[in-house]
């Protein structure tokens, strides 16, 4: 797991300090973005041929680690 984290990096000089996938200029939000409206791993290297499988797993694992990270409270939606 840490060696795909390692795909990842926080560059305050790239894309405003955004996580993105190393050695790119594609943001981890860009990546889930894509996923998250349909495109599958294949598609999205296919379209970018300079990043890998490893790369979108690796995207998928930084995600997760931020949410396992963070305390979310719920939206009250009072009227």
């Amino acid at each position: 797991m840490e060696a795909l984290l390692k795909r990842i990096e926080l560059n305050p000089e790239i894309l405003a300090g955004k996580p993105v996938i190393k050695g790119t200029r594609l943001s981890v939000q860009f990546i889930l973005g894509l996923l998250a409206h349909g495109e599958t791993p294949q598609s999205i290297i296919e379209e970018y041929n300079y990043i890998t499988e490893k790369d979108i797993r690796a995207c998928l694992l930084f995600a997760n680690e931020v949410m396992e990270n963070n305390f979310f409270t719920p939206f009250s939606h009072s009227k």
